[in-house]
């Protein structure tokens, strides 16, 4: 594309030059020829290619000027992968075993180069499948453990960039390297905003009519929002990931030894935020899927899906460490799973636990979504009427 200031790799042909010309094509095939390409783009914003060849592969992923399912009329800064590719750095070696291995970033081309998870699937899309193949009681994973992984991500990357860690200069030094004014203007847009008002990028479920109606004319709801704005406007406690929700972890099994494998990827959305948020999204997610299990008759698997909730919790106090913040940060996670539960019943991006139901059964886990995230929001606690939840750590009260 011409509007670009920067080449894009769009072809095969592209993607072979491109690691060529980097020094990274010995990686795969002595002879370029033989390399193939596959575009595996699935998010909204950047392009994603494996190259594969007999010596081995790699994900070719580049953000180009805009959002790539949108084109040159939505741009946007491609300095996001910049995000990134930081955020990558800071946990190579604190959780090396939960992100992709990088091999290279071009600052110039807005181009990671990185371990391919090919191999891999995305968490949401296991979920989907676990109730479209007619599972009920048990799953493909180790919730608990997948649970675990993603808790200490959370805290081994708060941790590490908090201003206990970092002192207070350098702490407003990464404060500003991290700055990522355009996508978190677009998570107040489509989380913070919209849901909230009438706006042409919301739909739902028409069982929700009522309850989007109250929601709009609710004073205690506004202050709620208006509160969880305020969070994500000013708490520049650590470096967060900024967008952990079930579609950015991946899980597979290791082909030597059958261990379930957890990485989390595309931290685009990363800035140093409130702690709370990563794991407030990444809540609202397992709690989607727990609903979705439950109203199809699943419950085994819905408490199963819940209790990955506690656990990921008990992995990120672990790693966190300081009992007198604790309580902070996890109302501050129940609100986000909150805002968050609102936008996938309400707002511009469904998820499709709930979308790939069949009928009566969306309308109930659209109401039972809603209702669960207008509590947190409100009350910044876990829902406790919820059939799906399982019995809560004690750590998980505010």
């Amino acid at each position: 594309m011409t509007d670009s200031p920067y080449e894009l790799l769009v072809t095969r042909d592209d993607v072979v030059r491109y690691l060529a010309e980097a020094g990274h094509l010995g990686r795969l095939a002595a002879d370029a020829e033989v390399v193939e390409v596959v575009e595996v783009t699935a998010g909204n914003m950047n392009r994603v290619f494996i190259a594969r060849g007999p010596l081995g592969s790699l994900a070719v992923k580049q953000a180009p000027p805009w959002v790539q399912v949108a084109g040159p009329e939505w741009p946007i800064d491609p300095a996001r992968i910049a995000s990134e590719a930081r955020t990558y750095e800071l946990l190579a070696s604190r959780v090396p075993e939960s992100i992709p291995a990088v091999v290279a970033f071009d600052a110039d081309r807005y181009v990671i180069v990185m371990e391919d998870l090919s191999g891999l699937e995305v968490l949401r899309d296991v979920l989907v499948a676990e109730l479209a193949s007619g599972a009920s009681a048990s799953s493909t994973l180790d919730l608990a453990g997948l649970g675990a992984v993603v808790g200490r991500f959370v805290g081994e990357l708060a941790v590490s960039t908090s201003v206990a860690a970092l002192g207070a200069t350098a702490h407003a030094e990464l404060v500003a390297l991290a700055a990522n004014p355009e996508l978190c203007a677009l998570t107040l847009d489509v989380v913070l905003d919209e849901p909230y008002r009438e706006h042409e990028h919301n739909h739902w479920h028409p069982a929700l009519d009522e309850r989007v109606r109250a929601l709009r004319g609710n004073s205690a709801v506004r202050e709620a929002v208006a509160h969880v704005r305020g969070i994500f406007l000013e708490r520049h406690e650590a470096l967060i990931h900024g967008d952990l929700h079930s579609g950015s972890v991946m899980v597979g099994r290791a082909p030597a030894d059958d261990r379930q494998l957890v990485k989390v990827f595309d931290p685009e959305f990363s800035f140093v935020g409130p702690i709370g948020m990563d794991l407030g999204l990444f809540w609202a997610n397992l709690e989607i899927a727990a609903i979705a299990a439950d109203v199809v008759g699943a419950h085994d698997l819905a408490r199963a899906r819940s209790a990955a909730i506690p656990a990921s919790l008990d992995a990120f106090a672990a790693a966190w460490n300081d009992d007198s913040t604790l309580a902070t940060i996890v109302a501050d996670a129940w609100r986000f799973a909150g805002v968050e539960g609102i936008r996938r019943a309400a707002g511009y991006s469904h998820a499709a636990d709930i979308e790939s139901l069949p009928e009566p059964a969306r309308a109930d886990a659209s109401v039972r979504l809603f209702d669960a995230a207008r509590h947190h929001l409100l009350t910044g606690t876990e829902s406790p009427a919820d059939p799906a939840r399982s019995p809560a750590s004690g750590r998980t009260s505010s």
